[in-house]
């Protein structure tokens, strides 16, 4: 990857075109372009048959310039730096600062093109481009251009860390609709890096993407949620939202809708990505179980008795101990 500079002070990053792409695009540009050229020759000297040869010749030579060194020049201008052969392999031509080109940097493309390709039949773009770091043939070190991948393999997408339970449903009232597309991407690339950042920088990165949200939103985020765990709150929120416009269903990829939540913020053990500074949540109070109901798994009663001894001494005198085959399927002992 190469890192740009933008004339913001942004760094892009970007990969650069090597030598076997550039020249595939090349022979590709090159093919289109003779096969235009003879169809133009051949109707140039069927057109001009009548005149003398020096008239012929400056037919020749125009045709010539028109086609071979125009033709490229015109169609990178107009496409922004993608020509047809850039555009079959997936390449672009960007300007140092990763911007679009323009017309003066394509001509210089073009008309130092002529020698480095045409003349010496690619030998000394070829050297050019194998000696830069960054693939550039002399053509983008005078116009300060770079020919750079525009198709990328896809890698595994970054795990995107759910919010803590306790703040399930509790920004399902907030206006989503001002919030622009920018810094939803950027509160998504934040999420799933946040644990390869720094913690001081981190976490000065996520109060101001709050501040932000809470800008567009209207609603000043909330002092006692951490930011990060405010900021994936509010992007689950969305992406529920998303879910229920597509589906239009009670229940969403994400969980259950605001309206079949709880309305009390949901009590457990915490959850989620440990964001920092996020508070532990309280354990919730375990019911009493009611007489003739299982219990859970693990979860001991003092009115079933294990292994036909009562946990729970009776006021009538310790019950007598009842054989297995005789005990019900259900657990339950009659009184003796």
């Amino acid at each position: 990857m190469s890192e740009l500079v933008t004339g913001e002070a942004v760094a892009l990053e970007l990969r650069p075109a090597r030598l076997p792409s550039r020249a595939l695009a090349v022979l590709l540009d090159l093919i289109v372009a003779v096969v235009v050229y003879i169809a133009v020759t051949v109707a140039l000297v069927a057109a001009s048959a009548s005149l003398d040869d020096a008239a012929q010749v400056a037919l020749s030579i125009a045709a010539f310039l028109l086609v071979l060194v125009g033709g490229p020049i015109a169609v990178e201008t107009l496409s922004h730096g993608r020509s047809l052969g850039k555009l079959a392999v997936g390449l672009r031509v960007v300007r140092d600062d990763g911007g679009p080109i323009r017309f003066r940097h394509a001509l210089v493309r073009g008309a130092i093109g002529v020698i480095e390709i045409l003349m010496t039949f690619g030998v000394v773009a070829c050297i050019a481009s194998l000696v830069s770091a960054r693939g550039r043939r002399l053509g983008d070190v005078f116009a300060g251009t770079l020919v750079v991948r525009e198709r990328i393999p896809v890698g595994p997408s970054g795990f995107l860390p759910p919010p803590p339970p306790w703040l399930a449903g509790r920004f399902s009232g907030l206006d989503l609709s001002a919030v622009p597309d920018g810094l939803w991407l950027a509160i998504r690339q934040y999420l799933t890096r946040m644990h390869q950042l720094d913690p001081q920088v981190g976490w000065a990165m996520a109060e101001r993407l709050a501040s932000d949200l809470a800008a567009h939103t209207g609603t000043p985020a909330p002092q006692d949620v951490p930011p990060g765990a405010y900021l994936a709150a509010v992007v689950q929120e969305r992406q529920a939202r998303e879910a229920r416009r597509a589906y239009g269903s009670g229940t969403t990829a994400t969980g259950p809708s605001p309206a079949s939540r709880p309305s009390g913020p949901v009590v457990g053990p915490q959850g989620g990505y440990p964001y920092p500074g996020a508070p532990a949540a309280p354990l919730a109070p375990q019911p009493p179980v009611p007489y003739g109901v299982e219990a859970a798994p693990g979860v001991a009663r003092p009115d079933v008795p294990v292994d036909g001894v009562s946990s729970e001494k009776s006021s009538e005198g310790p019950r007598p101990a009842v054989p297995p085959e005789s005990r019900p399927a259900s657990g339950f002992v009659p009184p003796a």
